[in-house]
């Protein structure tokens, strides 16, 4: 799909609802899962270094991701403002919010660069290195920074891209990044040829090419799709600012209520704490095949609230909602079906009651976590942020109550 206006009553969604949510759905999902896996190649070379190297890769990408994480605001009100201008017919005022939140996330990038390279060092001390660990995590944060702006920018191309509804472009340039990052790894951290060895430096240096190379294509294919202008003013980024404001409390609140909720399983002993690190973990994977059907939705659902067609809209989430719940359905079946696989392979023998019993909640749980996914993507589509923002306060309040409640000392606490 390219950015030439489709009229909503000729969307092919409205002739072929469910093959339009999978074809916009799975190569999300493809480049959503690319990522991580990546990170379990480039984590499977560290370690041949040592300890020292792994724990030092361990926090600088903890502090990396924590920074990242927190700017994918830019990515999420990119995509909702293009999605509405798109369907309203308004692709001039789509290219001028492209470019200024690009504009305003290179901006925001630069100065992430100069407070955190002379500040790696501290951050690093403050989530417990020391020593080599923390010479070497500083710098692989030092030089994982240069790559700052390719990161944020390819976020922001992503939202842009994925709001004239192209899912595949993602895909391509996601998949490009983390091949060359794969490909580079190894020569950047044992060296080859004239390349010098490197260590987690490397693996540092070998993510940034990666990401610049990302960011180039990015940036071709918006001037293709889309194209910038500089007829826009940094003011008017305002209302990015406010959508940052209200994702990074809601964000920020999901990050504490996971670091209280890690807390309380290590507090109440290391069979909890083993138990819950895996199954958060597989958590994880199955949340990325839920925010696929969410991103899908809040492009298609922005799409048609932009064109005023309220009732194509509702369309949407309501058949966005049943593929969810299915495949929270599937999932919860799915985790049923490998129990035995996953305690024979993953847990060991003195964890196996814990984890059994928190197993049997986590699977049952994934509907509702389904739930929870798609109604983020259909309000992202609406630019309800602050009723997100709201509706976590609620629920993290309610969820750190719960979790302050449980006698960690108790015998049978889990």
């Amino acid at each position: 799909m390219n950015s030439q206006q489709i009229k909503p009553e000729y969307h092919p969604f409205l002739s072929r609802p469910h093959h339009t949510i999978i074809v916009l759905s799975f190569p999300i999902l493809l480049s959503l899962i690319a990522e991580p896996v990546t990170g379990l190649i480039d984590t499977g070379f560290v370690p041949q270094l040592g300890k020292t190297s792994l724990s030092a890769l361990g926090v600088s990408t903890g502090v990396l991701s924590s920074v990242f994480w927190i700017f994918g605001f830019l990515g999420i009100g990119t995509q909702t403002e293009v999605s509405q201008t798109y369907g309203k017919g308004q692709i001039s005022a789509a290219i001028k919010s492209v470019s200024l939140a690009i504009t305003l996330g290179v901006i925001v990038s630069l100065f992430l660069i100069l407070v955190l390279i002379p500040g790696a060092s501290t951050i690093s001390g403050l989530l417990g290195a020391e020593d080599a660990v923390l010479e070497q995590a500083t710098h692989y944060i030092q030089i994982r920074l240069i790559g700052a702006p390719a990161v944020i920018i390819t976020i922001v191309g992503f939202g842009a891209l994925r709001g004239i509804q192209d899912m595949k472009t993602p895909l391509w340039i996601a998949l490009i990044i983390n091949i060359t990052n794969v490909l580079l790894d190894y020569p950047f951290i044992f060296g080859w040829q004239f390349i010098p060895a490197m260590g987690v430096g490397g693996a540092a240096l070998a993510s940034v090419i990666s990401q610049w190379i990302g960011a180039g294509w990015m940036i071709w294919k918006i001037n293709q799709k889309l194209g910038f202008t500089r007829d826009f003013n940094l003011s008017d980024g305002i209302n990015l600012i406010k959508i940052g404001r209200d994702l990074f409390i809601r964000t920020g609140l999901l990050t504490l209520f996971m670091l209280i909720e890690t807390r309380v399983a290590t507090q109440i002993g290391e069979e909890a704490g083993a138990a819950h690190q895996i199954i958060r973990q597989v958590w994880f994977f199955t949340a990325l095949v839920l925010e696929a059907f969410a991103t899908t939705a809040q492009s298609l659902i922005g799409y048609f609230y932009g064109a005023q067609h309220l009732d194509y809209a509702k369309q949407v989430a309501t058949t966005t909602i049943l593929w969810s719940i299915g495949t929270g359905i599937v999932l919860m079946l799915g985790m049923f079906a490998t129990t035995q696989f996953v305690t024979n392979t993953f847990v060991p023998d003195d964890t196996v009651t814990v984890f059994l019993s928190a197993w049997i909640i986590a699977s049952l749980s994934q509907p509702l976590n389904a739930i929870a996914f798609i109604t983020d993507g259909i309000h992202w589509g609406t630019s309800d942020y602050s009723f997100l923002r709201n509706a976590m306060i609620c629920a993290t309040v309610i969820g750190v109550i719960g979790l302050l409640l449980i006698p960690v000392n108790h015998p049978e606490a889990f």
